[in-house]
């Protein structure tokens, strides 16, 4: 027998990485027999299977007016709680509705409560799951206490009641070993660590025609050599260290490729990079316009790429980054089978590299041996293939659809008593 799951959400859309991993979950229950429905803000899932409520979507300018006023300032007005109860009460309503009209069986709620994106549907959530018993996995990306922008705040008691709340029914998922080690230290919770994964049992399909023309659309030509930068332009990507390094190999044929726009952030940052690329002789193209979730046509009738397209046309991935919360573009990387260099950042240190992965790996900085190493890389073919078929291996072993499916199982199991997954 399946078991109905509903998965609870901000925003189930586009390619954030909590979209992405809910939808491998829903992949690898779904094989299992298991039917999952969606219940967000905003999605893009199946209609018929989705329960969308806007007042769920951080976005809505009632729930943007309360975190004006929750964060960066100590103490809030009476009508800020009074707001923040009036939406939880409404959204509880309509969770009710939602475990009712597809009859489930399970909740798998994803970062809405760890991340304090919208306060009332995690005060929501916390109401219902209290009141109903309701089985639930909590599966928590982020915490609050990552992030500079909600260390000031005037909801620390909702903060504590509900993100995440220390509820019997609720099976806790981390995404890597400091998360998990933070959650038992600041709340006593424990949690199962289940890292993110990509399908390293099926290989990336073959580079077809469609994909060979990504090159020429951006402007490089065949005998030059890509390095995809494969993140949005925000700071802790550390970008500045790929324009760097590609400077110091001094080769014009080596050109910097950033798959991805500055997001909700602002341009300073991408302003700063431009000027850094041109003080460096570094040539830098954006290609945002041109990679999407899936192939079609801009409004100018040019082609729009997949990331996988962008993969499979690079020749190096650079990924600098100063923190993430666990690397997906790393696992693609090895996914792809492409070489990369990997600033050191802490759930690197703690999650992957313990694994033996083969990666060029700088402490922060650039130094000379890295440089000499990247231009091995390019140089040595039979190097590279080497290592990139070691990393498939890595990412095949701990990393793949298969470690999802036992950490589900289990988690499953703990709630129905059926090994049923």
């Amino acid at each position: 027998m399946g078991v109905q799951i509903g998965f609870v959400g901000t925003r189930f859309a586009g390619t954030d990485g909590v979209s992405l991993e809910s939808a491998k979950w829903a992949q690898v229950l779904w094989d299992h027999r298991h039917v999952s429905h969606w219940y967000s803000g905003m999605s893009d899932r199946d209609e018929e299977t989705s329960m969308v409520v806007p007042h769920a979507y951080f976005g809505h300018p009632d729930i943007e007016w309360i975190n004006r006023r929750a964060f960066g300032t100590r103490t809030r007005t009476p009508d800020v709680t009074q707001r923040i109860y009036a939406l939880a009460d409404y959204l509880k309503k309509t969770l009710y509705e939602f475990t009712h009209r597809f009859n489930l069986d399970l909740l798998i709620v994803q970062n809405a409560l760890c991340i304090p994106m919208n306060i009332p549907l995690g005060v929501a959530l916390t109401h219902f799951i209290a009141e109903t018993g309701f089985p639930t996995i909590a599966h928590h990306h982020d915490f609050y206490w990552e992030r500079d922008r909600f260390s000031v705040s005037a909801v620390t008691d909702l903060l504590w009641m509900a993100f995440p709340p220390a509820l019997p029914q609720i099976q806790n998922v981390t995404i890597n070993s400091f998360a998990q080690e933070d959650l038992a230290h600041r709340r006593g919770v424990s949690s199962i660590l289940v890292p993110n994964v990509l399908d390293f049992e099926n290989e990336p399909e073959e580079a077809d025609d469609y994909a060979d023309d990504f090159r020429e659309d951006i402007g490089i030509a065949d005998d030059e050599i890509l390095f995809l930068q494969p993140t949005r332009v925000v700071p802790r990507k550390g970008i500045e260290h790929a324009i760097s390094l590609v400077s110091a190999l001094r080769d014009k044929r080596c050109k910097l490729v950033i798959s991805h726009a500055s997001g909700d952030e602002g341009d300073e940052y991408l302003h700063a990079l431009q000027e850094h690329a041109e003080s460096h002789g570094v040539q830098l193209v954006l290609c945002d316009k041109q990679v999407g979730d899936k192939r079609g046509l801009t409004e100018d009738g040019e082609k729009i790429y997949t990331l996988a397209d962008a993969y499979s046309q690079a020749d190096f991935i650079t990924y600098p980054s100063i923190y993430e919360g666990f690397g997906n573009a790393l696992l693609e990387a090895f996914y792809y089978r492409k070489p990369v260099l990997v600033n050191r950042y802490s759930i690197f240190v703690a999650d992957i590299e313990p694994k033996g992965a083969k990666v060029i790996a700088m402490d922060g900085y650039l130094t000379r041996d890295v440089v000499s190493k990247v231009q091995r890389i390019i140089n040595d073919k039979e190097y590279r293939d080497e290592m990139v078929d070691f990393n498939y291996e890595i990412g095949k072993a701990f990393f793949s659809y298969s470690v999802l499916r036992r950490k589900l199982r289990a988690l499953v199991t703990n709630f129905t008593g059926q090994e049923n997954l």
